[in-house]
């Protein structure tokens, strides 16, 4: 099932860095995305033909929002912060112009407003970066579009 990313995630384009959600599990607690790079992408360096490394971070982060999305039960996304991540180890140079990379994601903790996940981006079969990213939504949504506004 192809799905509307600008529906899925609290962002628009060009903003959006994944291209395709691939799969999806809540009973396993994972998700998997697909990063096309290609020149018109945002973070796009053409001086290195590619996209920095650090770049994975936010891959990865919203991979994470498309998981909320499907925990939300297919609802408007909510709004939720990157509070960091531990040990982000990314083992190529750049992000390569005309591969694609899978994102995976597996929600490790949560207690519901507390979320943590282990993530890997793959090149084909090949671990191109990893991390544990940690990641907070509140449960009352009104108080922080509030808090936003101020």
């Amino acid at each position: 099932m192809k799905y509307d990313l600008e529906k899925v995630l609290p962002h628009n384009h060009p903003i959006i860095l994944i291209d395709e959600i691939l799969d999806h599990s809540l009973e396993n607690h994972t998700v998997s995305t697909l990063v096309k790079i290609y020149e018109d992408k945002m973070f796009f360096d053409r001086t290195i033909d590619g996209i920095p490394p650090l770049a994975g971070i936010e891959f990865m982060a919203q991979t994470l929002g498309c998981y909320s999305y499907f925990k939300n039960n297919n609802k408007a996304p909510k709004i939720g912060f990157l509070l960091g991540s531990r040990l982000y180890q990314n083992y190529i140079e750049k992000f390569e112009n005309g591969k694609e990379y899978r994102v995976e994601a597996k929600e490790v903790f949560s207690d519901e407003e507390l979320v943590s996940f282990e993530c890997f981006i793959y090149n084909e079969n090949e671990i191109c970066a990893e991390a544990v990213i940690n990641a907070y939504m509140p449960a009352n949504q009104i108080n922080l579009i509030g808090m936003l506004n101020v």
